[in-house]
């Protein structure tokens, strides 16, 4: 029960952090930062997908 939530959390952490970096990226246009954001987006995503999978 507790993994879950933890995992739970992981997702939308890396969701929120993902976002953060994509945005600030876009405000330097720095792609690098960017592309780093939408990586951890993406990886927060499919923390969600597998998460979902174990329920």
């Amino acid at each position: 029960m507790m993994g879950d939530f933890s995992d739970k959390v992981k997702s939308t952490v890396n969701k929120v952090k993902g976002e953060a970096k994509d945005q600030a990226g876009n405000a330097k246009g720095d792609p690098g930062l960017q592309a780093e954001g939408k990586m951890d987006k993406l990886k927060g995503r499919m923390q969600d997908g597998i998460n979902k999978l174990k329920d």
